[in-house]
């Protein structure tokens, strides 16, 4: 019987992952470039157990896993903003954080700061590095859909490259809507089509309905294996009394 009850245990702690992956989808529902996580279910090990004579197998009951981040595009959205950058289709921007290290986001959402580099509102820079000339607005520039990007009278300013990994799905959430890269996602690389849309902001991929539905199911099952916890727990107590 304890079998049951460890099978059962192990279910709730899957089914309380996957809740835990759905309220951080809701409570992002409004990030810029977000990406719904995708969690995915497996069976734990068999065990082999002798019951009366007969030997048979008995499942440990199964785990969640976050399987990685749904890259489906998320709506762009137009702003106006001639500083809001949206990617349109795959592909990352790259930023340098204050202790050096290079991150990677999808939220284009960008400003400039004193000294006229471009920077997320976090204070990440832009990389490659892009400085707007003593003088120059934001409201001046223009930024092609290739990344290359311009002042009055076309004059160059600096390329925004795009970037890609082999495997997006290994990347790690670090703070904010940045990501960092590891030996399972692959080194960042220059993406070779490249498309950037000025003046717009790429949504969150979150679909709200969705994901209460999610929720509801996910509850009913965590649900059902707390009532088999308690069933196995009173058929515990019946066979200690015919025990005793």
């Amino acid at each position: 019987m304890l079998e049951g009850m460890y099978a059962a245990a192990a279910g709730m702690a899957a089914q309380q992952q996957q809740i835990d992956a759905i309220g951080n989808d809701l409570a992002n529902a409004s990030t810029t470039g977000y990406k719904a996580e995708r969690v995915g279910f497996r069976d734990l090990l068999y065990n082999q157990i002798d019951q009366a004579g007969t030997t048979t197998s008995a499942g440990a009951g199964a785990a969640a896993q976050v399987m990685g981040a749904n890259q489906a595009q998320g709506a762009v959205q137009s702003t106006g903003d001639p500083l809001d950058l949206a990617i349109e289709g795959p592909g990352y921007f790259t930023v340098k954080r204050a202790d050096g290290s290079t991150a990677l986001t999808r939220d284009g959402a960008f400003e400039v700061d004193a000294q006229g580099r471009m920077s997320t509102a976090e204070g990440d820079l832009v990389q490659p590095p892009i400085t707007l000339p003593k003088g120059v607005s934001p409201s001046e520039i223009a930024i092609a859909p290739d990344g290359k990007v311009t002042g009055p009278a076309g004059r160059a300013i600096g390329q925004i490259t795009l970037v890609e990994v082999a495997s997006p799905d290994h990347l790690l959430a670090a703070s904010g809507s940045l990501l960092t890269t590891n030996a399972a996602s692959g080194a960042p690389r220059p993406l070779a089509t490249a498309k950037i849309q000025q003046g717009a902001l790429e949504g969150s991929n979150v679909d709200t309905a969705t994901e209460m539905v999610k929720m509801i199911s996910t509850q009913r099952s965590y649900q059902l294996e707390s009532s088999a916890i308690q069933d196995e727990n009173q058929m515990l107590s019946i066979a200690n009394q015919l025990r005793s």
